[in-house]
């Protein structure tokens, strides 16, 4: 047995049918916001501004990874840690 439902309707006819809240008041006020904080955020858009504050951290990583390398490279060749390997 098939049974087959088709309702025509619009989406504001549906969400007041299924009792859902109408949010379009809090959709346009929050693109509103939205739009005012990117046009803000715009200003900000500056090459030297953006670099100033991205390079300190940028450069801060490469320095750790750096000594990192720098490191793992003494361990590996520190004759304590390893001991050359004999004949025996």
């Amino acid at each position: 047995m098939k049974i087959r439902i088709e309702v025509d309707c619009t989406p504001e006819e549906a969400r007041g049918f299924l009792g859902l809240p109408d949010v379009r008041g809090l959709n346009e006020a929050m693109m509103k916001e939205m739009q005012l904080k990117l046009a803000q955020s715009m200003s900000m858009a500056d090459p030297e501004t953006i670099m100033s504050k991205w390079l300190p951290a940028s450069m801060q990583g490469m320095e750790s990874f750096t000594k990192l390398m720098w490191e793992t490279a003494a361990q590996a060749l520190d004759p304590k840690r390893n001991p050359p390997k004999g004949d025996a």
